[in-house]
């Protein structure tokens, strides 16, 4: 579904609208400057953290950049790279977590203050705790716009205003994350079935 959103994959039967418009309206470059994706493999370039972030907006302020990685949660990781903004990442540079480069790579997409951010299961390297963090500064920033989150850990969508439980390319279950607990489905197993491995509570 989301390959579908950056009309990556055929659309098959029916139709598939951003707002009132088929996507296939839309140009490939409409729909890039529409988007923001971050996907599970991250794509970073042998260069710095600013580079890297920068990539996704080239005229960005400093303020953009910083902003952009509060939203991300990168900060207290820039206090203990080396050289900060300018730390080399990648082949020649040095090593960094997979939650890092999960980061950047988020920060890079929200540079660009996207109508559409996608996070194709891109927080799946990072504790829970940041990710909370994250998804709540994401919930800050982008009150009127479209944010679509895929995921397996379910805290991350719980605020969402809705959720859709996806099996071989059917919907199975949707609605809200009170909701989906009240159908005691698949959604409700499975967020007990996380609670419980986190030591959580409703």
């Amino acid at each position: 579904m989301l390959r579908q959103f950056l009309r990556q994959y055929p659309l098959g039967d029916g139709e598939f609208r951003y707002g009132e418009e088929e996507i296939l309206s839309y140009q490939s470059r409409q729909v890039q400057r529409l988007i923001g994706y971050v996907p599970q493999d991250h794509i970073l370039f042998s260069r710095s953290v600013r580079e890297n972030i920068t990539f996704g907006k080239g005229q960005a302020t400093e303020e953009e950049i910083l902003n952009s990685i509060r939203i991300a949660a990168l900060e207290d990781d820039l206090l203990n790279m080396e050289d900060g903004l300018d730390t080399l990442i990648g082949e020649k540079g040095v090593a960094i977590s997979g939650g890092q480069k999960q980061r950047i790579s988020l920060a890079r997409a929200l540079i660009k203050d996207p109508e559409i951010l996608i996070l194709d299961d891109a927080l799946s390297a990072v504790d829970a705790k940041t990710e909370q963090r994250i998804i709540e500064n994401i919930q800050d920033v982008r009150m009127n716009k479209t944010t679509i989150i895929s995921t397996h850990r379910l805290s991350a969508i719980k605020a969402a205003d809705e959720i859709i439980v996806l099996e071989e390319g059917r919907i199975k279950e949707r609605g809200t994350h009170e909701e989906l607990l009240k159908l005691e489905g698949w959604y409700y197993e499975q967020f007990l079935r996380q609670q419980l491995k986190e030591g959580g509570d409703e």
